[in-house]
């Protein structure tokens, strides 16, 4: 104040400085910028004392002239060697308090400055690397050289990969191949609040892009708990001064300071940002709050650390005041009351009252992050045979000797030492939830299985020792859901969605599901690739599918609507692949004037309800003049268009790819079936209904639904389908053609054990047959899905009350049994209680018998419609 006595009386009477105005004096950069950093110091320093400004508006003034400032001295840098160039190809990104907004009123940056050697300006017969060092020493120069004036800013380089061998700045290239295949795991922490602050930020919004997967791991990462708090343990050893509360506390480093709040934050955002981009804010108290919106942590808890952080910086603030120190811990004597009485308290005392409860509170939250380890079981294999054995195993021989395998490293993802330490935290858990399965043996087996499979057990175990209760469901899956084991096998990951009580909750809608396959790594996929969207379409298919399976094998929801989520999913699937296939090939072949692909859905699909095991039965047909032609760089007729097109999109859904297989598809119950072609105009499909389709036909069209189509085109086929059910169609017998078809389906297609509630006698077959000839024959009760149209028909008296029980009863069985009993044969005796528990009934005997009733009620209702005796 007395050195700048204009400004202090600027302050004195409310006005704002512009700390920038100085950029538009005479004077060099290096003094411009050091005259602009003291008018912030002292403006800032008024503001926060006063009560002015609070926390955030301290730490984001602060942090705008940080990132005016280095962008200033990049210009400058650059236009002293190269006078004229634009100031393009070098970058500093931004890292810690800097890149999150947050910077303390005596910070130092941490910046990484990288360059791009096709676009850095540099002097004749340079080399790109020697130029973008100089450039990048000339930088430091203007920030932080002290002179008459002062300083701008410290500036630590030591965060850049390698900083031991790497030059100060370094290749872009080089930067996104050291993140991807060499970095250390703080340094993923360090990312969470990187930014690109200064210089080209457009080269550096893309190097962030590109190493965001090493960021944000899409797999839940609960072994970032491991990583930071063995950071927190080498920082509390080698700041073991300033961890005791009193005077010469460490505000930054001590237990309960600073950096626990901030640690804490990103431990959550680390194994959860991947999966939930909400989570990402890089600012502490922002992190705090969207993880606790979210419900990743305790909302008070959240609260607690928000204040806690807000006091601590604030005390911070207030130290570093005092001779500009770049310091974080408390003074000692009567220093320490000055900093007191600067935050208005009567001295040290009070000061150190006011903190300790804070202090306390953040070190109790984070020192419960991760727990102490559990009791490992004995290496010596006698002793651990003696422990399994008290733990409840019958014959301990077995698990021994797996366990014996696992710890040899016979796997490849158990061989680190990482894996190792995480196999055993988790053993003792997880043995016990296998003594509580049904078949030990089974689900030891299918365990060992996915351990041999995977490429890295790291994730898992210290998913499952993170997650008890997750360990019980894992061992159920394995227990009871052979195909959910097999995709397990195959994709791990999988497990990640249920470690939150969502994964037990419905899908979402058709529109829901949508967006997230049309999401994430779609939007942030600038090059339009189209098979890295097939695998994201799949890779959202699979955890739906997945967690809806869980659902049935841990009790959680009723098999009917799992049906009705597996449906859901599937036509999510098919408008998001339909739409992005057909873009893909109008990038060829351009559009049909006056015409689009039309999806129609039969069978299950089109009753909305399907099993894990479904196929999607689907007729395409299109629009417009079957004469007209595409206009694009390679035209096509519109029937060859739209075959190619619907052969186009069968490969989206059906072909596997690296992510895995999503649908099998059935394409025969299209105009003519095999024999025809794949999409016909709309205009031919209402032909064929009215003058050539068979009673089969007609069955499966009182189940059609459009999935994929415009508005205009989903009511054009709807009124098609309506009028053709209503009569409009040949006369014939319908009865006995049913009857034809059900001898004929039973000869070819036998039931294929005595849980097969599909082709058994008075099965959903039986159901279906009876229900389609009442529909047919009096013309009423169309709805696709089959248990609204048996509603519909009792509701008129055409159909016995009870199969309004039949259909919800055979439906459960065959879509738990498609998960639990694969084969449709009797299942092991604990997998019959969890399918009892599906069907809502006491126990297996109970639902043999009502399984036996209902069969014997639909046989009646199908003789009495359709006048079968088989």
């Amino acid at each position: 104040m007395d050195r700048d006595p204009d400004i202090a009386r600027a302050l004195g009477s409310g006005k704002a400085v512009p700390f920038f105005a100085v950029d538009a004096c005479d004077a060099p950069p290096s003094r411009r910028l050091r005259l602009a950093r003291n008018r912030l110091a002292l403006s800032v320093a008024l503001a926060d004392l006063s009560g002015a400004w609070d926390l955030g508006q301290v730490t984001a003034a602060l942090t705008d002239f940080a990132d005016h400032a280095l962008d200033l001295a990049i210009r400058a840098a650059i236009a002293e060697r190269t006078p004229g160039a634009e100031p393009v190809g070098f970058v500093a990104i931004a890292l810690g308090k800097q890149g999150s907004g947050e910077l303390n009123y005596s910070s130092d940056i941490d910046p990484i400055l990288l360059f791009d050697p096709a676009t850095l300006p540099c002097r004749a017969r340079e080399e790109p690397g020697d130029a973008a060092v100089r450039i990048g020493r000339r930088v430091i120069d203007l920030l932080q050289t002290r002179d008459r004036d002062g300083y701008v800013l410290r500036v630590d380089l030591r965060l850049r990969p390698s900083p031991e061998v790497t030059p100060i700045a370094i290749p872009v290239d080089a930067a996104i191949a050291y993140y991807e295949s060499l970095a250390l795991p703080w340094e993923r922490a360090a990312f969470i609040r990187a930014r690109a602050a200064a210089g080209d930020r457009a080269l550096g919004e893309r190097f962030l892009r590109t190493i965001q997967p090493f960021v944000w791991r899409r797999s839940l990462d609960f072994g970032a708990i491991g990583e930071i708090r063995g950071i927190t343990r080498r920082i509390r050893d080698h700041h073991a001064q300033g961890q005791c509360f009193g005077p010469g506390f460490d505000l930054k480093r001590g237990r309960g300071g600073i950096r626990e709040v901030e640690f804490f934050a990103q431990v959550h955002q680390l194994i959860h940002g991947g999966r939930e981009p909400a989570l990402r804010a890089p600012a502490t108290r922002d992190a705090l709050a969207r993880l606790a919106a979210a419900g990743r942590i305790d909302a008070g808890e959240a609260d607690d650390l928000a204040h806690a952080y807000t006091l601590l910086r604030t005390i911070e603030h207030r130290v570093q005041m005092i001779d500009d120190r770049q310091t974080h811990a408390l003074p000692m004597g009567d220093a320490l009351d000055r900093v007191a009485r600067l935050h208005g308290l009567a001295g040290a005392r009070a000061l150190l009252d006011l903190l300790a409860p804070h202090v306390e509170r953040v070190g109790a939250i984070y020192d419960a992050v991760e727990d102490e380890p559990s009791a490992r079981l004995p290496r010596d294999l006698d002793a651990l045979g003696r422990a399994l054995a008290q733990a409840g195993y019958d014959d301990p021989g077995q698990p021994v000797d797996r366990i014996a395998g696992w710890r040899a490293g016979t796997y490849p993802a158990l061989r680190s030492s990482a894996a190792q330490d995480a196999l055993e935290d988790v053993l003792p858990s997880l043995l016990a939830a296998l003594a509580r399965a049904p078949d030990r043996q089974g689900a030891l087996i299918r365990l060992d299985r996915l351990l041999e499979r995977l490429p890295s057990a790291v994730n898992l175990l210290r998913l499952l020792q993170a997650r008890p209760a997750l360990a019980d469901l894992l061992v159920a899956i394995l227990s009871h859901a052979a195909p959910l084991a097999d995709e397990l096998a195959r994709r791990p990951a999988l497990l990640d969605g249920l470690v939150d009580a969502s994964a037990f909750e419905p899908v979402g809608s058709v529109s829901s599901l949508g967006e997230r396959m049309a999401g994430e790594r779609m939007a942030g996929d600038p090059a339009g690739d189209y098979q890295a969207r097939l695998d994201h379409v799949r890779a959202v298919v699979g955890e739906a599918r997945f967690a809806l399976g869980a659902q049935i094998v841990a009790g959680a929801a009723d098999p009917l609507a799992v049906g009705e989520g597996y449906a859901r999913v599937a036509e999510a699937a098919i408008t998001t692949l339909a739409a992005r296939t057909t873009a893909e090939f109008e990038r060829a072949h351009g559009q049909v004037p006056g015409g689009e692909l039309v999806v129609v859905a039969l069978g299950r699909m089109g009753g909305g309800l399907l099993t894990h095991a479904s196929d999607l039965d689907l007729v395409y047909l299109f629009t417009g003049d079957f004469h007209a032609e595409s206009d694009g760089a390679k035209p096509l007729g519109a029937t060859l268009y739209f075959n190619r097109l619907a052969q186009r999109v069968t490969g989206a859904l059906s072909v596997a790819t690296a992510t895995g297989p999503l649908y099998p598809v059935d394409t025969r119950l299209r105009p003519s079936g095999g024999k025809g072609p794949l999409a016909v105009s709309v205009d031919s499909f209402e032909r064929y209904q009215r003058e050539d389709a068979w009673t089969w036909e007609h069955m499966a069209l009182t189940r059609a639904r459009v999935v994929h189509g415009s508005a205009r085109a989903r009511a054009a086929v709807g009124a098609i389908v309506a009028d053709v059910l209503a009569g409009g169609r040949p006369g014939r017998d319908i009865r006995a053609d049913a009857r034809a078809m059900r001898s004929e389906l039973r000869a070819h297609k036998p039931a294929g054990g005595p849980l097969d509630a599909k082709l058994l006698a008075g099965g959903l077959v039986d159901l279906e047959f009876a229900v389609h000839v009442v529909q047919l024959t009096a013309l009423t009760g169309f709805e696709p899905h089959l248990g609204r149209a048996i509603d519909a028909l009792v509701a008129q008296g055409l159909a016995p009350r009870g199969m309004v029980a039949a259909h919800d009863l055979l439906t459960r069985i065959l879509v738990a049994a498609r998960l639990l009993a694969p084969d449709a044969r009797e299942p092991a005796v604990g997998t019959r209680d969890v399918i009892a528990r599906a069907l809502r009934l006491p126990d297996w005997p109970a639902a043999v018998a009502e399984f036996d009733r209902t069969r014997q009620e639909v046989i009646g209702f199908w003789r009495r419609v359709g006048g079968d005796d088989g």
